[in-house]
């Protein structure tokens, strides 16, 4: 039996971070055996592929909440299948567009929302970790015009891929013949970022809690 400093709340073990990051290399991998076009896998899936090596370098030095690596792990996955598929053309979305009579595969749609809802708490705890709006009134707004701003600068990049690579990047930019495409896209990543906020800011709260507990009592171990 374990004994429980009675000064020290008990904190719940979290998930190992090597759990959350061996599912996305795993994920990664397997989008990658049989991709419908490689050029596109490799654009969709550009974020997991630099953004999972730079968690793991900065771990150390800077570790994640629990909530975070589980909503990074999960925006990983979404990005691995539609890298594997295209996003115009994943299964799950046609079968979502049949059932419910749409004019259009709703998986892109779908990425961009998960594109405002996970930067979200990205953001929200690199702000309150690393400046002084932590408990600040501006910090839920500044953090949705962040992740509106990293929409926005990723539209840019599809213009650019659009303009180099011509019908080419037609897979890439998922637009399926709807002229707005651009602007539902930011819009969705709106709608994510505020959901984000609203569903899970105390969560969010809870587990940096919960992290800052750890790293103090590994530095009293030390």
């Amino acid at each position: 039996m374990t004994a429980v400093h009675p000064d020290r709340p008990s904190v719940r073990r979290p998930v190992p971070p090597a759990v959350f990051a061996g599912v996305a290399a795993v994920g990664l991998a397997v989008s990658a055996w049989g991709a419908r076009d490689r050029t596109t896998w490799f654009l969709e899936t550009f974020w997991v592929l630099l953004g999972l090596p730079l968690v793991v370098l900065l771990w150390r030095r800077f570790p994640l909440t629990g909530l975070l690596c589980g909503l990074l792990t999960a925006h990983a996955l979404v990005l691995a299948v539609g890298g594997h598929y295209t996003y115009a053309q994943v299964p799950a979305g046609d079968w979502v567009r049949d059932t419910f009579h749409l004019a259009r595969n709703p998986y892109d749609r779908f990425g961009h929302l998960m594109q405002g809802f996970v930067p979200a708490i990205l953001v929200r705890e690199l702000l309150t970790r690393t400046s002084p709006l932590r408990g600040s009134r501006w910090l839920a707004p500044l953090t949705v015009c962040a992740c509106l701003a990293f929409s926005a600068c990723f539209e840019l990049l599809e213009w650019a891929a659009a303009v180099i690579g011509g019908h080419g990047a037609d897979a890439f930019l998922a637009t399926q013949g709807d002229v707005w495409d651009t602007q539902w896209d930011m819009f969705c990543a709106l709608i994510g970022a505020v959901l984000s906020l609203l569903l899970l800011t105390r969560t969010h709260d809870r587990s940096l809690t919960a992290l800052r507990t750890r790293v103090m009592r590994r530095g009293e171990g030390t």
